[in-house]
């Protein structure tokens, strides 16, 4: 009974990180964004007096957080005519689901120990989670796909095609990505891949996966951003050709998890990234007995401060790769769509597929996996 509350509160947990963390990223679209482009950005709403009685400036948060999304889902929920209405409705949220469920298999911890009682940090222990992860992530362009159609209209339509073409197409290099993590750590097991990632080479350096498979990282994070229908691969919602592609039909509530599934996807990527590639929850030269620093020196930290640094250094790593994801996003062009479509199956995939060859032979002439 305990293990199901407990994994009742993780998944939940899990959950809400995966929500503050889109919450953030809108924040950062829109603040960031202008910051970048020299631009002063959202600064107009803000609590009478509150800020000038702590003199602090306006930073945007209230109208990010508060104003805006009060205005989107006090609006009308419109429903063009000769739409399915029924499909109209489950679109949005079949695409929000799928990315939702797929936090609950992301370790975000090692283990604690709490009243003598010991739990791993990650919400659904499954031990073929990287297959999950393919599965679920699978499903999201189902709701992308209806939501065009349903909405009985031409540019919905056209920008649910391209979405459904974009994702397939790049699932396809982030599964050759996955699969070359997977043959090189021996196991589908998330928290066993974390695990493996700990301790150094050389004295010094740390085992992260991004040292090992170098390519693989490259290949997930650009299928990562295209999955996500992020610039420079926007181009299922690109507004000076769609208007607003597949969500053009969409308002008020449905029209926020339509958004709010491209941030979550966003958030998802980068911890997939942190889990795959950084070393997840483990910090550098850090054992559950404290730091083992380069040139021999020892710190002792107690095993609750171990458990909760793990926590902190992976909660801190995805919010770093999140802000540079938004960079990423402000900083480089829109692809055609041409491009898009050669570079996810010319380009990725050949090289999805080369580095799982040279992968499988590296660990056949190295007698097992890493």
């Amino acid at each position: 009974m305990t293990e199901l509350v407990v994994g009742a509160i993780e998944a939940i947990l899990m959950v809400l990180i995966g929500l503050h963390l889109s919450i953030f990223l809108l924040y950062f679209e829109r603040k960031g964004s202008a910051l970048i482009q020299d631009r002063v950005g959202a600064n107009r709403a803000a609590i009478t007096g509150f800020g000038r009685k702590l003199g602090m400036p306006n930073l945007g948060i209230v109208n990010t957080l508060v104003a805006d999304p009060l205005k989107l889902f006090t609006k009308e929920d419109f429903v063009p005519e000769g739409a399915d209405h029924f499909l109209h409705g489950l679109a949005p949220f079949l695409a929000l689901f799928p990315v939702l469920v797929t936090f609950v298999v992301i370790p975000f911890g090692d283990t604690i120990t709490i009243a003598g009682q010991t739990f791993n940090l990650q919400a659904a222990n499954l031990n073929a989670a990287a297959l999950y992860l393919l599965a679920t992530i699978g499903i999201g362009v189902y709701g992308v796909a209806l939501g065009g159609w349903a909405s009985n209209n031409r540019w919905a339509l056209l920008g649910g095609i391209r979405a459904t073409a974009q994702m397939i197409s790049y699932e396809i290099a982030m599964g050759l990505a996955i699969v070359a993590v997977i043959m090189t750590y021996g196991t589908l097991d998330l928290q066993e891949m974390v695990r493996s990632q700990g301790g150094v080479w050389f004295g010094f350096l740390p085992r992260w996966g991004l040292f090992v498979q170098p390519l693989a990282f490259i290949l997930l994070l650009t299928a990562g951003v295209a999955e996500s229908k992020r610039v420079p691969f926007d181009l299922p919602e690109g507004e000076s050709e769609l208007i607003l592609g597949y969500m053009v039909e969409y308002s008020g509530g449905k029209q926020a998890a339509f958004m709010f599934t491209d941030f979550a996807e966003q958030a998802l990527t980068a911890m997939l990234l942190v889990t795959f590639f950084l070393g997840g929850w483990q910090v550098p030269w850090l054992y559950r007995d404290g730091f083992h620093l380069p040139g021999g020196h020892i710190i002792a930290v107690a095993p609750l401060l171990v458990s909760i640094l793990g926590i902190v250094s992976f909660l801190v790593k995805v919010v770093v790769l999140c802000a540079f994801l938004g960079l990423v996003r402000w900083t480089l062009p829109r692809f055609r769509y041409d491009q898009l479509m050669r570079l996810g199956w010319k380009g990725l995939v050949p090289l999805g597929l080369a580095n799982v060859l040279v992968t499988a032979f590296i660990v056949v002439a190295t007698g097992g996996a890493h």
